[in-house]
């Protein structure tokens, strides 16, 4: 059965039109207050996608991390200008890092093949770096209102349920599913409105593991028989624990010693360096979650310490002003400033 006739034999075609108008009037009276929602820059919308990609919107609302993006960076050339040490500074704390850069090298394109204007064509949008569909969708219904399928992980459960789903979200089947499903279902009058709807839907009160049946304003045309046993996932993460054993050094001059992070994940990021043998007092341990693993944080006390390949003196006013990764911020703050991060 194809995802039309799928479609059309759970919500027949005048039950679509239902469906998209009894989503849209609860979004019009429900919809939550996000900055983003009060522009059409295509900039600021981007922005915010890209800081929503991996992290929280408690976070990236609530620690005001956007805020101080578009105001450290209030446009696409601010952007294209920046230096990188510059905005990984202003991006520190949220993290996958990548995003930053990726976000940095869109503004660059902006700026020198299309004149700092955005396109709206989808094929154009796709040609610039760090575009994929997700983004290229969300900037062409949000800040164009233009008719672009839609779909995010709120998305991907609300279908799931809506039609009892139960094929794995996170394989090529389901992926594909969803975005054939998110253009049959699309109110191509109202793009921005709908696309926000559904997503808000997702995550208010089609949420993770306890969705919220009573209040959800299209519970007529669900199937689900379970909903909180979906969406159904095929991969599960195994979470890895390792160790990671540090110093704080310091020199009669008020500086510490920080190595540059080693790869491309943290390329541009200071931390506090490591040795092979430690023997000083123990500071500070704690732990941390990057990805798939859990990590072990211990902080030793290093006395008579040499500066090594990719490690630096950095007087310690300098130090907030440097790119940090968080966890090392976060001791850096506790151990030399007695401030919570």
């Amino acid at each position: 059965m194809s995802v039309v006739d799928k479609t059309i034999r759970l919500l027949p075609d005048q039950d679509i039109a239902a469906f998209r108008n009894a989503l849209v009037e609860w979004f019009e009276g429900q919809a939550m207050d996000y900055p983003w929602r009060r522009t059409r820059d295509p900039y600021a919308v981007l922005v915010s996608e890209v800081m929503l990609q991996q992290t929280r919107l408690a976070v990236v609302l609530g620690r005001g991390y956007y805020k101080r993006f578009l105001q450290a960076f209030p446009n696409v050339q601010a952007l294209a200008n920046a230096e990188e040490a510059t905005l990984l500074r202003v991006w520190e704390g949220l993290g996958y890092y990548r995003r930053a850069r990726q976000l940095h090298l869109t503004a660059k394109a902006v700026v020198e093949q299309c004149h700092g204007v955005f396109p709206v064509e989808e094929k154009a949008l796709r040609n610039l770096p760090g575009i994929g569909p997700y983004t290229a969708a969300a900037l062409r219904s949000f800040a164009f209102e233009e008719p672009s399928p839609l779909v995010d992980g709120n998305v991907q459960r609300v279908f799931a349920r809506l039609f009892n789903d139960a094929t794995a979200i996170d394989s090529t089947s389901g992926i594909k599913w969803a975005w054939n499903m998110a253009g049959v279902l699309l109110d191509e009058a109202r793009p921005r409105l709908y696309n926000s709807a559904l997503m808000e839907l997702g995550q208010r009160v089609c949420r993770v593991g306890a969705p919220d049946c009573l209040l959800c304003p299209v519970s007529r045309w669900c199937s689900a028989k379970d909903p909180a046993s979906l969406p159904v996932k095929g991969k599960k993460t195994q979470i890895t624990a390792v160790e990671e054993n540090v110093i704080l050094a310091l020199d009669d001059s008020q500086r510490c010693l920080m190595a540059a992070e080693k790869g491309s994940r943290r390329q541009g990021l200071w931390r506090l360096p490591s040795r092979d043998a430690i023997k000083g007092k123990l500071l500070w341990e704690g732990s941390y979650a990057i990805t798939r693993y859990k990590v072990a944080l211990r902080v030793y006390e290093g006395h008579d310490i040499e500066a090594q390949n990719h490690e630096s003196w950095i007087p310690v006013e300098d130090l907030e002003s440097i790119a940090v990764s968080a966890p090392y911020r976060k001791v850096l703050r506790e151990l030399l400033w007695d401030e919570e991060s």
